[in-house]
């Protein structure tokens, strides 16, 4: 049964699946199984064991959300309030999931598909990879998410194709009441393609406060690699829960970063990755910096099903005033995947006098011929370090500013596009100066 049947997007799910996918549509037999699982277990709750330190209900009865499935004008200046400075990029631009090719730069060329996901359900990738991942099926708010998304963006590139500079996707969130938004996103590179792609989200500060639920799959084939960049910098009218699954096959990289900055008061991000090619490389690194009474959890699941492959996963929190954050981060070592080498590490920085973390690294490994590590630290400034400081005429805001950035720069450090990497060392510095 639906737990919360009272929650106003419940009551006509059936008849949105009907109208969002008619029974001759290709996609409606998908959608209704999805609906099924998605009935079967109903929204997460504190018993849910992925769960048990975000109670999402306490978010969604917030406000009557009201199911939106539909794009709604919005000025170009929103989009471009997003604009990384001096960073030469393609940019799309998408309004509750549907693009606006009228505010967008779209890479073109022989090679590249980029467009709209229900333009694009009869393209190859889509046919071979849509809603395959099946780390997806466990997760009721992507199934939820498969019932009911009306559009999102599809990117496909062939074999051998190499982007010639990355593409910037703002997702523009923008509702005149109350709305759930269901964003529903395919990204394919194909044997020895590369692609760097930065994704941005803005809400204008309304009345109206959006709820986006989104998914993206990214498949990375045969030596392809692709370096995924995701900036969180929400606004108080914003709640997100944004799940990424991801598989790589034989000698794929994917480096992905999640940066999540306040004041969104609930972000939830899940990122799964299944390796399933032998001699991967795998990198996650995440930084979340929450203020005020922001909660914010990150679930990763790095799945190691194949050999020889190599996986580093580096988060870092720094949590002020009354913040919460959660991190969880499994690692599973399949039987078959020998000379697997897995390390994860979270460490975070507790500011606020009633900021908390809660952590759970975890380890399940069935081959015998590994080599896994994790960790966790929580803690505050070393009062040696800010004594330091201050003895040099430094004041304690500006020595804080100082040692948060020397605390993030090994995630920062790593990004690989200067523009976005000093963008965001900026906006750090300014978080943490006012």
């Amino acid at each position: 049964m639906i737990s919360n049947m009272i929650l106003p997007f419940y009551q006509a799910l059936t008849e949105d699946v009907t109208a969002l996918s008619p029974a001759m549509d290709s996609l409606h037999d998908i959608r209704r199984k999805a609906l099924e699982r998605f009935t079967a277990t109903g929204l997460p709750t504190l018993k849910t064991e992925a769960w048990r330190y975000t109670n999402i209900q306490r978010y969604l009865k917030e406000f009557p959300y009201e199911l939106l499935t539909t794009a709604a004008p919005v000025s170009p200046e929103v989009a471009e309030s997003k604009a990384i400075p001096e960073l030469d990029c393609y940019r799309i631009v998408l309004v509750n999931g549907h693009l606006q090719a009228d505010q967008s730069v779209l890479p073109e060329g022989k090679g590249i598909t980029v467009g709209a996901m229900s333009a694009h359900t009869a393209a190859p990738g889509f046919v071979t990879y849509f809603n395959e991942q099946h780390h997806l099926a466990g997760e009721s708010m992507a199934q939820l998410n498969t019932a009911l998304f009306a559009d999102g963006l599809y990117i496909e590139l062939a074999a051998n194709t190499v982007l010639d500079k990355p593409i910037h996707i703002v997702h523009v969130y923008s509702c005149a009441t109350h709305a759930i938004i269901q964003p529903r996103h395919l990204w394919v590179l194909n044997r020895s393609a590369a692609a760097t792609i930065i994704e941005s989200s803005v809400h204008p500060e309304t009345a109206a406060v959006a709820f986006a639920n989104s998914v993206l799959e990214t498949v990375v084939m045969e030596n392809a690699e692709l370096w995924h960049y995701n900036v969180q910098q929400g606004e108080e009218s914003f709640r997100e829960v944004h799940t990424t699954a991801a598989q790589q096959h034989k000698d794929s990289r994917y480096h992905h970063f999640n940066f999540t900055l306040p004041n969104t008061p609930f972000t939830r991000n899940n990122l799964s990755v299944a390796l399933n090619g032998s001699h991967t490389e795998t990198n996650l690194n995440g930084l979340y910096i929450a203020n005020n009474h922001q909660h914010v959890d990150n679930h990763t699941f790095m799945d190691h099903i194949m050999p020889d492959c190599n996986s580093n996963e580096l988060y870092k929190g720094v949590l002020l005033d009354n913040a919460n954050g959660v991190f969880t981060g499994k690692i599973l070592v399949h039987q078959e995947a020998q000379k697997t080498n897995a390390f994860q590490q979270n460490n975070n920085l507790l500011l606020g006098s009633k900021a908390d973390i809660n952590s759970q690294p975890q380890l399940e490994i069935y081959a015998d011929d590994v080599k896994c590590s994790h960790g966790f630290t929580a803690g505050q400034f070393s009062e040696e370090s800010m004594f330091y400081l201050r003895s040099r005429g430094i004041g304690e805001d500006a020595a804080k500013a100082l040692m948060v950035n020397a605390f993030s720069h090994d995630i920062t450090d790593a990004v690989k596009e200067p523009a976005l990497q000093h963008y965001l060392q900026e906006q750090i510095a300014e978080i943490m100066n006012n």
